[in-house]
């Protein structure tokens, strides 16, 4: 059988270069209208027995050449359980080698959540008497901005997701978050479902999730810089969940994201914005205790650098919050790679601990219920 290589399904990303016996060169495709690229996922067939080697040639010039370095790539037969291959990163070229065992096999840079799996997730949620379910509008593909409510409390919670829809890690985690949230025999979900009402955005980005972008929308937006000023031309994914949290108003706010270099868990807040207080800035602080001690898989040793006073990006969704709402606002970074701190040779970073980091969240949420103040509407 003939080698094959394909990315012609939802998510995929990927262009052959070359096969040269067993050697296939490979680039990735840049986001439409934008130069950001990383996200690759592709699908290799007819190479059972073969020991086969995938050069991407074009890593020198991606979004993030540092997020190559210490990098292994995900490999699935099943597009189910995701594992760690041999990888390695040298002048620009990322090198995947493989046995393959089956005629056909799944690569991409962490495990794929695509649009159906999407729909699936929002299906099943729906499912649960306590969800609430709305459409806030279209994206420029025409595709639903899917947004659910949970919970009946007078706290204001704010889950949303995937602004950067090549971090598939972020939807993972909110499956993990849903899931837990609409555990009846949890007691943490039942008393938070009372005490708070969540909203949730899964997926901000459908679009670039289904093209199989890094980092940008249909038109090219990244949609993390267009939180000051969204536009129904540009972002209208932003100028929807913007308009709906105007309405019901921003308590706590989790924007969940994936970073590409860094191999840990972090959080960035809301430092430098025109407003910064201490009452705020200590709800963040004891958010990130907490959550140290309730995982091993969360940490706040590394992590961005702390923006300096009156120089917050107030086109970033987590700075514009914090200062639009009074919000304990803030960025959930995962990695790529692996937790540095309490590695998987296996699995590295996987789906599984995306859900679990996301219950631990919740945990940490629940613990510091009593201290987040909410304004009467």
């Amino acid at each position: 059988m003939t080698f094959s290589i394909s990315s012609a399904f939802d998510g995929g990303n990927i262009r052959l270069v070359a096969i040269d016996g067993n050697r296939v060169d490979l680039e990735i495709a840049k986001d439409h209208q934008s130069d950001f690229y990383q996200w690759f996922y592709f699908r290799l067939t007819g190479a059972a027995g073969e020991a086969v080697e995938l050069r991407i040639l074009n890593c020198a010039d991606a979004a993030y050449p540092l997020g190559w370095e210490n990098y292994r790539a995900c490999m699935s037969y099943d597009r189910e359980d995701w594992q760690r291959v041999d990888t390695d990163y040298a002048d620009g070229i990322l090198t995947i080698r493989v046995t393959a065992e089956a005629n056909s096999v799944w690569f991409a840079y962490f495990a794929p959540f695509t649009m159906e799996m999407h729909h699936d997730l929002v299906a099943t949620a729906m499912a649960h008497p306590a969800v609430r379910y709305r459409s806030l509008g279209q994206s420029l593909d025409g595709q639903e901005i899917d947004y659910l409510s949970i919970g009946e409390g007078p706290l204001q919670i704010w889950y949303y997701a995937r602004q950067h829809p090549g971090e598939s890690m972020a939807e993972w985690w909110m499956e993990g978050a849903i899931e837990r949230l609409l555990d009846d025999s949890d007691p943490v979900s039942r008393r938070l479902r009372e005490r708070a009402t969540f909203h949730i955005i899964p997926n901000m980005n459908p679009d670039g999730t289904r093209r199989g972008h890094l980092r940008t929308n249909a038109a090219g937006t990244n949609l993390n810089r267009e939180w000051h000023a969204p536009s129904a031309e540009r972002s209208p994914e932003v100028l929807y969940v913007l308009g709906e949290m105007d309405r019901t108003g921003v308590d706590f706010a989790m924007d969940v994201h994936g970073d590409e270099a860094i191999p840990n868990n972090f959080l960035a807040g809301f430092e430098g914005i025109p407003s910064w207080n201490e009452r705020q800035q200590g709800l963040f602080d004891r958010f990130s205790e907490e959550l140290v001690q309730i995982t091993p898989d969360f940490q706040t040793k590394q992590g961005y650098e702390i923006t300096k006073p009156g120089q917050a990006n107030m086109s970033m969704s987590t700075a514009q919050l914090a200062e639009r709402f009074g919000a304990v606002s803030m960025t959930l970074e995962m990695p790529f790679k692996d937790n540095a701190d309490l590695p998987d040779p296996v699995y590295g970073w996987s789906p599984d601990r995306c859900r679990l980091l996301a219950r631990a969240c919740i945990d940490g949420l629940y613990a510091i219920l009593d201290e987040l103040p909410y304004r009467k509407r």
